[in-house]
């Protein structure tokens, strides 16, 4: 969300922007409703401060007749006009949630993802001189993935990981968060079950609420017990990725100038129902319904200077990790028609993968400003004592299918058997090297 005053004093930036990002909302109609919310409140106030005086001017002694006719008149119009007001605010916040953040300048405009750029490549696709197989047939061959069972047992896109694949995950996931202790993060294990608020508050809603035929998240309906027997039935959601809990966790407070950034990596299961993906990527790891992931998020003060410095060196520091994988990969700068309505710039990080003879997204790094500090009304004290909303970033440290599919294809070799990057062996039962056809 954005400030109401910055939306009238730029209101011309953000129709632009909303129709580069190809948002439908109408700013206009938004801000004659602040105008009709601003003057029923006035309204409003102004009865209730009659109201008080005629309490105060009745006090000790019994009100006149005219003073009960006025006290009934004020208790009507004010019946009539919340109501109004309530209906204004609905249609208010309605709009206000969908107002985009205006891209920085630099963002190329374009109309979907055909449009984003190439800004950076490492390493050449791998080449083989013998026919490579597809991380699927990999896995069937080194009983390392099944599919089948997984199917069976969970449903469309279920799966199991099994012997050195599920070590490998595991492996990824050390590997990751290792790399980012080393780079000041504060590991933390997230809550995967969250409140409404926080999925809201991070921007994963498509409105206010949840809608189950466009948010790719899966809702808890079963009511929970509390500690004193009572029974709550409260909206609980399965998280996408830790950025929500992550993101959540200074909700309504106001941290100090000082102590800011705050640097935090979660790892957690993560869980996407996929309905906007129906029918792409079918087969294998690529699009699934569960899995593990690391994801950096940043909270700092409001410099947007600074703020792209930050996101540069997350970017990097999933580049470093790409590279120590030995992973030939790119980057994309996301145009405006790919990129959601909060985010101010956006990278995509992309790995090679030999089955899908191109690149697979194996992370993206955003920088929001402060549009989801404000719904989470995360603030900070600056030195000069004026409470300002924080600037929140976030970036895909390593996602576990996509770096499997990747390891697998691009470090398959001629006998079948696929070798284990370096950089993971420590992590590895007996410090495997290779993945060999069982006997």
């Amino acid at each position: 969300m954005l400030d109401i005053k910055f939306i009238r004093d730029n209101a011309k930036k953000i129709k632009e922007a909303a129709k580069n990002k190809n948002i439908k909302i109408d700013i206009d109609r938004l801000m004659a409703l602040d105008e009709e919310k601003r003057e029923a409140q006035a309204e409003i106030e102004n009865l209730r401060a009659r109201r008080n005086e005629l309490a105060e001017s009745a006090k000790g002694k019994k009100p006149s007749d005219e003073q009960i006719e006025e006290g009934k008149k004020i208790k009507e119009e004010i019946s009539k006009l919340e109501p109004a007001l309530e209906k204004i605010d609905g249609e208010y916040f309605d709009l206000m949630v969908k107002v985009p953040t205006i891209p920085a300048t630099d963002v190329p405009i374009g109309k979907d993802e055909s449009e984003n750029v190439e800004i950076y490549k490492w390493g050449e696709p791998t080449k083989f001189e013998f026919t490579p197989k597809s991380h699927v047939e990999l896995a069937r061959d080194l009983d390392l993935i099944d599919f089948e069972r997984g199917v069976k047992v969970s449903g469309y896109r279920g799966y199991y990981l099994k012997n050195e694949a599920a070590s490998l995950q595991l492996a990824l996931m050390m590997f990751a968060l290792e790399k980012l202790i080393s780079k000041g993060f504060t590991p933390m294990i997230p809550p995967t079950l969250v409140k409404e608020f926080a999925l809201f508050g991070s921007g994963y809603f498509s409105g206010k609420h949840y809608n189950s035929e466009i948010d790719e998240i899966y809702k808890i309906e079963n009511a929970e017990v509390e500690a004193d027997g009572a029974v709550k039935k409260e909206n609980k959601f399965l998280i996408g990725t830790a950025e929500p809990s992550l993101l959540a966790y200074y909700s309504g407070e106001i941290l100090k100038e000082e102590n800011l950034p705050l640097k935090m990596c979660g790892f957690s299961p993560c869980y996407r129902s996929e309905i906007g993906s129906y029918g792409k990527d079918t087969k294998g790891l690529y699009r699934v319904h569960e899995f593990m992931k690391v994801e950096q998020v940043i909270l700092m003060p409001a410099n947007i200077e600074a703020s792209d410095k930050m996101q540069l060196e997350m970017l990097n520091i999933s580049k470093e990790m790409h590279e120590e994988l030995k992973l030939p990969y790119r980057v994309l700068q996301i145009c405006t028609g790919d990129m959601s309505a909060g985010k101010y710039k956006m990278f995509d990080m992309e790995a090679w993968i030999p089955s899908r003879d191109g690149y697979g997204e194996t992370g993206s790094a955003s920088n929001f400003l402060d549009w989801q500090a404000r719904r989470l009304n995360v603030k900070y004290k600056t030195k000069e004592g004026k409470n300002e909303f924080v600037y929140m970033l976030n970036n895909t440290a390593i996602p576990s299918p996509r770096f499997l599919i990747a390891i697998l294809e691009n470090f398959q070799q001629a006998d079948g058997s696929v070798v284990i990057p370096e950089v993971l062996r420590k992590w590895m039962p007996g410090n495997n090297s290779q993945i060999k056809i069982k006997k």
